[in-house]
């Protein structure tokens, strides 16, 4: 008792796009992601929340979608000449 299960997220996750829908879904979600970073930065304090948050940002793995895609692009131009 207290956790949330598998089944009990489903239900949320359902909920919720039928309340706010499925294009206002991302915005709520960074709402309350922001909402959580706030939280934590007061609870922890803001030099312990900014230490986390770079050591996420050395772990992280980023793509650039659109600079592949541009890339490409150019690939396939130069193939073409």
């Amino acid at each position: 008792m207290g956790s949330i299960g598998t089944q009990e997220l489903i239900i949320i996750l359902v909920i919720a796009l039928v309340i706010f829908g499925p294009g206002k879904l991302p915005e709520v979600g960074k709402a309350i992601g922001k909402g959580i970073n706030e939280f934590k930065d007061a609870v922890m304090g803001p030099k312990k929340a900014a230490e986390e948050t770079k050591e996420a940002v050395k772990t992280a793995t980023t793509i650039d979608v659109t600079a592949g895609a541009k890339n490409d692009d150019k690939i396939k131009e130069t193939e073409e000449k």
